[in-house]
């Protein structure tokens, strides 16, 4: 795992299952291998849904017809609390081939994606050629394992009035690329003001707003360097999509301003392993697997969201915490006008 810090960065989901040793856990065999990243990824692939389903707004005051903003948004993602997370019941009973080498038959704790669980070994046995083979393996620790406890994201974002009450939104960020991973980033959205249909809107000390923004994050890592196991066109390609719909309220003051919202969020998650692998060792070696398999998340949740908003001129700055399953800091800081 030593590239998990760095690689982080460009996208958690990708690089954590990439570090996982792909030549140990396909030695168990291609089902038992999906079975366990499948369960390994899917708290990983949760936070980062919620993650950047946040910083769709900063007010609930839509711009009116030609004003406009552009946002550099950072997100934190933490976890460092949630244990039920960062660990998940191997059950052997559930597998083909895997089984710890201490107490087998047992179902124990062993660590996701964002645990710390380390030096839990196991095996895969079987016959070849009358010849009972085993090989022992350790399973792969997580994000906490490497002194992280947060998943970061971050992504440019405009946004214009268009119609009165309306504005529309659109975030980006350009392919990045850090040896063999790269990540990209691009959503769209819209909020409505409905408090610019009432008369005495100029006078309200509050608006009210609804908000829907869809995020879309492709990635990809390239095994052919890693050596984890023999083959040709070793990748990972992963998507990552999240809709969120929310209802904002938030004063209407000069300079400092404070805004709330409960948002709803729905995503998915798709990864795909996708070239050859042969495995090197054990009852399945010499196996050979093409695009063995494809690990999906589908993400459901509310959250709420708690912010305030400083406005000096053209400057401005916010800082919002999110409630949810996984609660997020956002920071933005805009350049606007009107």
């Amino acid at each position: 795992m030593k590239n998990l810090f760095t690689c982080v960065f460009l996208g958690a989901c990708l690089t954590t299952v990439a570090q996982a040793d792909f030549n140990n856990v396909l030695a168990a065999g291609v089902e038992d291998a999906e079975r366990f990243t499948t369960d390994y990824m899917a708290p990983l692939s949760e936070s980062v849904v919620y993650g950047m389903s946040t910083g769709w707004y900063n007010t609930a005051d839509a711009k009116p017809l030609g004003g406009f903003e552009i946002s550099i948004i950072g997100n934190i993602t933490g976890f460092k609390n949630k244990e039920d997370k960062k660990t998940f019941i191997l059950d052997p009973s559930d597998y083909e081939n895997l089984d710890f080498v201490e107490n087998p038959g047992v179902a124990r704790e062993v660590s996701t994606a964002l645990g710390d669980i380390s030096g839990t070994q196991v095996f895969v046995e079987g016959e070849v050629l009358g010849v009972t083979v085993r090989e022992t393996f350790e399973l792969p620790s997580g994000l906490a394992g490497e002194n992280i406890d947060f998943v970061p994201s971050g992504y440019l974002q405009a946004s214009v009035g268009v119609i009165k009450g309306t504005e529309i939104k659109a975030r980006f960020l350009p392919k990045m690329e850090y040896e063999d991973a790269s990540i990209g980033l691009f959503g769209l959205g819209i909020q409505h003001d409905f408090t610019k249909l009432l008369p005495a809107d100029k006078i309200l000390p509050v608006a009210i707003s609804a908000v829907i923004g869809y995020t879309n994050i492709n990635g990809d890592y390239d095994l052919s360097n890693a050596r984890l196991i023999e083959g040709e066109n070793q990748r990972i390609e992963a998507e990552i999509s999240s809709w969120a719909f929310g209802a904002v309220v938030s004063t209407k003051l000069p300079i400092i301003n404070f805004y709330g919202g409960v948002n709803y969020i729905t995503g998915k998650s798709v990864t795909d392993v996708l070239g050859t692998y042969r495995v090197n060792s054990g009852p399945f070696e010499s196996e050979t697997y093409e695009d063995p398999f494809s690990i999906v998340k589908n993400v459901n949740g509310v959250s709420g969201t708690l912010g305030t908003k400083l406005k000096l001129g053209f400057f401005r700055l916010n800082a919002e915490y999110n409630l949810g399953e996984f609660n997020t800091a956002t920071v933005g800081i805009n350049f606007g006008f009107r």
